[in-house]
């Protein structure tokens, strides 16, 4: 009994041994490997920056495991793409660019995982873009298979701050910049990284697309002007700071090409690639320092930051701080324009998607919007603020109360709407009398709990609001894909107040308001199922 139950072991160990044995025999890859793509596209880059991850999946459908001899790029060393196969990469000379005998088992798959970095300066010199192409070569020994690579590589014009290096502590030291903040007289020090622009750079064109590093500041009592057709790209906690008499002049122009945008500036982040197309946050802001002049924006887009529009101060001159026409503010993380205590004139304005508000006129100030679309169809989670919000004080981080007696808001043929029921939030801490008059305007407002049962509501007082049409369909065509343009259907639609649309004829489309103008930015397009 014991001699057969020994042979039993015997023959179980024997059979497991074969059946390992089996498993981790590999034979020569006989070139039929199949590919999750023939061709790939690495998406848009710039000069000198580096490309997302890509992948390439590659299949083994024999009943057999198999060797790759080798698996490299076509260009060798001399290419600027990478490769990491199933985790490997690599040390020497070849690492990313060659690598031998990779097993695979029999119906199993691994992945490539693709990059590239390539400096266009040394592909060609001609052009401010250039189609950079490679391929990935498997070699069985007697037959080549092979998938492309192809990215578009695109020149820019950097800018960015200087680093220094601390003998002391051997880190590198990134530029800040130093401001007068407090008005004395005296710059002082911030942990804001960035530079002011030289004078060479204050004229921004549309010959090559701009990428900013930091925050590219407009020095004291200077103009930056930017150029219709011009392309700006900011990379995280970037954007653009104009100081104390210093202004902006974006000089955008309407396009014949509404996808392209030919003649329109675009200020986004600096991933080209379209899965970052619509996707908020990637950048900072552009600051209007307290102080900044006679700044406007026309024919602009301005997406994808964390505010679109910061502005604080000099709302008592007589001359707006900002003048914002023709433009567009999608996709704010915080707040589409932000402006404390200052003062703006917009026509032909569209602000949607923000995390907060799409406009908050915060510690008073003066705010003209006629013609506008302001929205707010925020779909990254719950928001907590309505689409306009409107106030006339400021707390301070240490709980101190300051209140600003002047808040002076005009909205005329405008569409304030959302996703919510209450889209406008109007507040005071004191007695002050707020000058705001909401005249011909389609309002979302729906207090289902009567929770804003007050004067400052009182939707039936002609003294703040005039022709009001509350919590009817605006029949926008994608507002959640940003296309704010309205329907037939629309309740704003030949609602608009002939005086105003007088001082504006045109829509941002560039189509005439004439006898009966629709509320918003947009007159109404007739829809095709």
């Amino acid at each position: 009994m014991r001699r057969l139950l020994i042979i039993f072991i015997y023959l179980i160990v024997v059979i497991f041994w074969s059946s390992c044995k089996n498993d981790f025999n590999f034979e020569l890859s006989p070139g039929n490997l199949s590919f999750s793509k023939d061709t790939v596209y690495l998406d848009t880059i710039f000069t000198n920056i580096g490309s997302s991850t890509y992948n390439l999946k590659v299949y083994n459908n024999s009943n057999e495991n198999i060797i790759i001899p080798n698996i490299n790029l076509g260009n060798g060393e001399n290419s600027y793409y990478r490769l990491n196969v199933d985790g490997i990469y690599g040390s020497d000379s070849n690492a990313g660019k060659y690598f031998e005998n990779i097993e695979l088992l029999a119906n199993d798959s691994l992945y490539i995982f693709i990059e590239t970095t390539v400096d266009i300066g040394s592909l060609s010199d001609q052009s401010t873009q250039f189609l950079y192409t490679d391929y990935i070569q498997f070699n069985s020994g007697e037959n080549f298979q092979k998938v492309e690579l192809v990215t578009l590589i695109k020149d820019a014009i950097f800018i960015y701050p200087q680093r220094y290096l601390d003998s002391q502590t051997n880190e590198y030291i990134v530029e800040t910049l130093s401001f007068d903040i407090d008005g004395d007289g005296v710059n002082d020090e911030t942990n804001i990284q960035g530079r002011f622009l030289n004078e060479s750079e204050l004229n921004f064109t549309s010959t090559k697309p701009y990428v900013v590093y930091g925050y590219a500041a407009v020095p004291e009592n200077e103009i930056l002007t930017i150029d219709s057709g011009s392309r700006l790209h900011f990379h995280a906690n970037s954007g653009l700071i104009v100081t104390n008499g210093a202004s902006i002049k974006i000089n955008g122009e309407f396009s014949l090409d509404q996808e392209l945008l030919e003649n329109e500036v675009i200020l986004e982040g600096d991933r080209l690639e379209p899965v970052f197309e619509n996707v908020p946050g990637q950048w900072g802001t552009i600051w209007l320092f307290d102080g900044s002049i006679n700044n406007e924006i026309n024919y602009a887009t301005i997406k994808n930051n964390s505010i679109g529009l910061y502005l604080s101060g000099d709302f008592e001159n007589n001359q707006e701080k900002l003048l914002l026409k023709n433009s567009k503010i999608y996709n704010s993380s915080n707040f589409g324009i932000l402006a404390k205590g200052s003062s703006i004139k917009a026509e032909n304005l569209v602000i949607n998607n923000s995390g907060q508000s799409s406009f908050a006129g915060t510690y008073g100030g003066i705010y003209h919007f006629t013609h506008c679309t302001i929205t707010n169809y925020w779909n990254s989670g719950f928001r907590q603020f309505p689409t306009v919000l409107l106030n006339n004080y400021l707390i301070n981080s240490e709980g101190d109360v300051f209140n600003n007696e002047v808040l002076e808001v005009n909205f005329n043929n405008c569409i304030i709407y959302g996703s919510q029921n209450i889209e406008l939030l109007i507040e005071q801490l004191d007695d002050s009398s707020l000058n705001y008059k909401f005249n011909n305007c389609l309002l979302k407002f729906s207090d289902i709990n009567g929770s804003f049962n007050t004067p400052t509501y009182n939707f039936e007082n002609e003294e703040h609001f005039e022709n009001l049409i509350l919590n009817q369909d605006p029949d926008f065509i994608s507002p959640y894909e940003n296309n704010m343009i309205i329907g037939i259907n629309s309740a704003g639609k030949n609602q608009g107040d002939q005086f105003f649309s007088n001082l504006i004829p045109f829509d941002l489309l560039n189509i005439a308001r004439n006898i009966n103008p629709d509320l918003g930015a947009y007159q109404h397009v007739i829809q095709e199922d």
